[in-house]
């Protein structure tokens, strides 16, 4: 078996300078770094976590809370995912998925010192796993908000998404507009955050247009898609602009359009938030969209959580970031 020692002779340093590297624990030299680094994939040395941990207290790994992994994976989640896990690694950390939907996933969590720290999604307005955590001391940062601001978090500035969405289809003369959101399997008030704030803005935005609000909440599948565009097409036909907030339903609301008569955008223009531009070029026609800021949010929040654990002095972060509009071929000019 390779060990740090064998790394040591082939790099031509220390067995502490080794450590430094594998560890994150102090700066070295590019060029050393770069040296040990090129050892290590020579030799394939693997680090030895338990003894990691039992040496330094520590585990370097780093849990990310997701209570909704049973569900099928979206664009946008997997950004968030993969660019948190890229900005762990860059520090010397390990990201794991841990799946928690109830009170003994979280107790073996706590109770097991496996990691040390947690990042949170999907956080709800009262986030009981928040409260578990305070309560246990384990360091932790958020993606996304509670009702208490205080705590430290980075998410998407909704109430800013909403307003440009929303404004932008008004440019185009829309007076009816409405909004498709994602409905979860949790009960009303113990959703996400986010689907609320969602829902809050752009009842906001609606009021302030002197416009009666249409809010419309479907799974997030193309059959929740194609329900939305039923409902709005037998029950709010007057609708001629659509914010979507729910990326699974997105195809299914505009090939269900299509399939009803209305065609996209002549008859129905439609915006597609909190997603990705991807997404939007699979789709015909191709969907101006919203795209989120999950790369940006997702290493935002990794290290708001280490910073945290490595007593950097700087205040935790509380950080809004909006969606950016890149327009595509679903929005025209309400229809006379």
């Amino acid at each position: 078996m390779v060990t740090m020692r064998d790394v040591a002779e082939r790099a031509n340093v220390s067995i502490a300078t080794v450590s430094f590297v594998i560890n994150g624990t102090k700066r070295v030299a590019p060029e050393t770094r770069t040296r040990i680094e090129a050892a290590i994939r020579e030799l394939g040395y693997r680090r030895n976590v338990v003894a990691r941990a039992l040496a330094s207290s520590r585990t370097r790994i780093l849990a990310l809370l997701h209570p909704y992994l049973e569900a099928r994976p979206i664009a946008t989640a997997n950004q968030f995912l993969m660019s948190a896990a890229h900005g762990a690694r860059e520090r010397g950390y390990d990201l794991v998925l841990w799946p928690v939907n109830d009170d003994e996933q979280m107790s073996h969590l706590l109770a097991g010192g496996l990691v040390d720290g947690a990042l949170l999604m999907e956080v709800q307005l009262r986030d009981p796993r928040v409260d578990r955590l305070i309560a246990s001391g384990l360091p932790f940062a958020l993606i996304g908000r509670t009702e208490d601001e205080d705590l430290p978090f980075v998410d998407m500035d909704f109430t800013t998404t909403i307003e440009q969405a929303v404004g932008h289809l008004r440019s185009f003369g829309h007076r009816r507009i409405a909004l498709v959101t994602l409905r979860m399997r949790a009960s009303t008030g113990n959703e996400p955050g986010w689907i609320m704030r969602v829902k809050s803005a752009y009842r906001g935005a609606m009021a302030a247009a002197g416009e009666p609000p249409t809010v419309i909440a479907v799974e997030g599948t193309s059959a929740g898609g194609r329900k939305a565009a039923r409902r709005l097409s037998e029950d709010f036909p007057e609708v001629t602009g659509v914010v979507v907030v729910n990326e699974g339903a997105s195809a299914g609301l505009v090939k269900e359009s299509r399939a009803l008569g209305r065609s996209v955008p002549d008859d129905l223009s439609i915006i597609s938030a909190a997603t990705t531009a991807e997404l939007g070029e699979m789709i015909e026609p191709s969907l101006t969209v919203m795209t989120a800021p999950a790369t940006e949010l997702g290493r935002l929040g990794v290290n708001a959580l280490i910073d945290q654990l490595e007593g950097v002095p700087d205040a935790p972060p509380n950080i809004l970031i909006p969606c950016t509009l890149v327009p595509g071929q679903s929005v025209g000019p309400a229809p006379a």
